[in-house]
């Protein structure tokens, strides 16, 4: 019994040092965010110098067709015509491949690029990876990503439901500024 408590203990103890080194090791405000080369559900390639010049909205999501994810997506779509008057452009990002975007994209009616992390590099570099061993998927994380390819806003474990309303709140606000 006492093994067990120590063994739990040490466990709690080393959970929580490595928490601490997470969060230090995450992205930073104003850093250049990551690049990255990514295919979306129509085999097109997208860069992050190719949104350079407008706002980035760079979302990762766990699994397509999923209920959080796909009221994430929804949000987004519901809300993409005033992101992009506000000059915004969005991408979400998952380790599901091309074929599982299309679908969901086609399913409901996301008018944005989904992007095939399929190696689970992109996700990683962005510190928004959760990795299972041979289980690999993406964090519910947002960057606004500001048109000269800096991270102005990080959303840790976004809200499915408020994401897309929170970042337009916050693109008004740095525009006014």
């Amino acid at each position: 019994m006492e093994w067990t408590i120590l063994a739990l203990l040490i466990t709690t103890i080393g959970f929580f040092f490595w928490l601490i080194a997470e969060q230090k090791r995450s992205l930073k405000l104003g850093q250049p965010a990551p690049d990255f080369a990514l295919a979306d559900q129509h085999g097109k390639i997208h860069t992050l110098a190719g949104s350079q010049g407008k706002w980035l909205v760079l979302y990762f999501y766990p699994k397509d067709d999923t209920p959080g994810c796909t009221k994430q997506a929804c949000t987004f779509r519901d809300g993409l015509h005033e992101l992009v008057d506000l000059g915004a452009e969005v991408m979400g990002i998952s380790v599901d491949d091309t074929s599982s975007h299309a679908d969901f994209a086609k399913k409901y009616h996301l008018q944005f690029p989904l992007l095939a992390d399929n190696e689970a590099e992109i996700a990683a570099r962005y510190h928004s990876l959760i990795n299972l061993g041979i289980i690999k998927f993406a964090k519910r994380n947002t960057f606004l990503i500001d048109p000269q390819g800096k991270i102005a806003r990080i959303y840790l474990s976004a809200s499915a439901e408020r994401n897309s309303n929170e970042v337009i709140e916050d693109l008004k606000h740095l525009q006014a500024i």
